[in-house]
């Protein structure tokens, strides 16, 4: 990797910061919460509890956030003008918890890990999965625009400020459900996995998710949602029939570690006969490709020898032949895929194919060995309205890189550091995300409790 002195290098601009509310509790929203819905404080929080993830809906209308204790929730914002300011900000719009029993008559809430939107299609209801650290999955829909009456009921939080309403009630159920959810429900739970769960990610047509965990094991689970292949009712936004069905398909449990992250990609014709494949990134500093044959899913290649710890994460560039890796060594990886033609010319013949000899390959073209200084706990490939080859990750060092591809060949591609914002967090950076619409815009979560919004 070539890197050009700092002097040379764009700014990125922090232009929004968004805080775990103070006095926030588990057993209340309150009308600090509410009036969040610029969200941009400028004092300190109670708690310095972390976001671990963040992820934009495929529209880039919705930001989720997922916050930890000692308020485990998950925040959903929307970018909406800001009648004080006369421009637009990140307004909270609903706040997500849902109560479980951690035995006797006591409860707690769950905290979630990672949680990702259902690409589902213009006109029908938004829907996140999310996944929580007892292991299970949630899956929540909007209902928010219902017709039945029940957009009365499920008030914004400015209008809650607005009419004077603060609420008080258990952490979740039937009264917290109606005082912070605004509209979306809880209308599924998955399980299976042992205990946490990592990550969970849709397919392109959202008939897919996969989720991983701590029992290393990858699951994939066909999915039924409304409005989209298979699903039950249009799925119009406030239809409160047609709800979701999941079922399990596959649980793959080759891995030795955690597995930190799971990704759905275009199989190109290149692996079994499924339109997909799917990644998954592991603490045995791995990285496996599943593959579909006859309804059947097995692993097609387990990628070793790049990364020397734990890849915590994995990113899909547009078009899907080029995936981005980063691990706990500080590097990053680019790989390429290839066709089972194009393998042959570079293929030593002792090497064990996990998968059919007729499958195609994935193979790292570049790596970046310093790209932090720090573990690198996430990247994320620009969307192509952003331009060719940018990546942004980030990590323990607290700090923000943007690389851009500056020329080789896609068989050997060259990448420049094109900007970064040191000291990005107060501590770790778990989670930077590109806007899936709007090139420029990114948002990162930290350790430090604090969402960003930079340009």
């Amino acid at each position: 990797m070539r890197q050009r002195d700092s002097s040379t290098q764009s700014s990125l601009k922090c232009i929004e910061t968004l805080r775990a509310p103070k006095n926030s509790t588990k057993k209340s929203i309150s009308k600090t919460d509410s009036i969040l819905s610029s969200y941009i404080y400028k004092h300190d929080t109670d708690s310095d509890a972390p976001v671990w993830h963040c992820t934009f809906s495929s529209d880039g209308i919705i930001l989720a956030t997922c916050h930890g204790k000692p308020d485990p929730c998950v925040r959903l914002w929307k970018h909406k003008m800001n009648e004080s300011t006369g421009e637009k900000s990140w307004t909270l719009t609903a706040t997500l918890r849902e109560e479980v029993e951690a035995g006797g008559s006591s409860s707690a809430v769950r905290t979630i890990r990672s949680a990702e939107f259902a690409p589902t299609p213009d006109g029908v209801r938004k829907i996140l999965a999310c996944a929580s650290f007892d292991g299970s999955i949630s899956i929540w829909e909007d209902f928010s625009s219902d017709s039945d009456g029940r957009k009365d009921e499920y008030k914004s939080d400015s209008d809650r400020l607005d009419n004077g309403d603060e609420h008080e009630g258990s952490a979740s159920g039937k009264s917290d459900t109606q005082n912070t959810a605004c509209g979306w429900e809880c209308t599924a739970q998955l399980e299976g996995h042992e205990n946490e769960v990592k990550d969970v990610s849709w397919n392109a047509t959202g008939t897919l998710l996969a989720s991983c965990g701590r029992d290393k094991s990858v699951w994939i689970w066909e999915c039924f949602l409304p409005g989209t292949i298979g699903g039950d009712g249009n799925g119009s936004t406030g239809v409160s029939g047609g709800e979701g069905d999941f079922e399990c398909l596959a649980v793959l449990q080759t891995h030795t570690g955690d597995v930190k992250k799971v990704k759905f990609a275009p199989s190109h014709g290149q692996f079994g006969d499924g339109d997909e494949i799917l990644l998954s990134a592991s603490y045995d500093d791995t990285i496996k490709v599943w593959a579909e044959d006859a309804g059947d899913w097995y692993c097609a290649l387990t990628l070793t020898s790049v990364h020397i710890s734990t890849i915590w994460d994995i990113a899909i560039a547009s078009g899907g032949v080029r995936m981005v890796s980063g691990s706990a060594d500080e590097s990053l990886a680019i790989w390429r895929c290839y066709t089972a033609s194009e393998k042959q010319d570079f293929e030593d013949p002792s090497d064990k194919d996990d998968g059919m000899h007729t499958d195609g390959c994935w193979k790292c073209v570049g790596k970046l060995p310093s790209a932090h200084s720090q573990p690198i706990y996430t990247v994320d490939c620009a969307p192509s309205r952003a331009g060719h080859g940018r990546i942004v990750s980030g990590g323990g060092d607290d700090k923000i890189n943007i690389y851009r591809e500056v020329g080789g060949t896609s068989d050997a591609p060259i990448f420049d550091v094109e900007t970064c914002a040191n000291k990005a967090h107060n501590g770790d950076i778990n989670c930077v995300k590109w806007h899936p619409i709007d090139g420029r815009t990114i948002v990162s979560a930290g350790d430090d409790g604090i969402v960003k919004i930079w340009k």
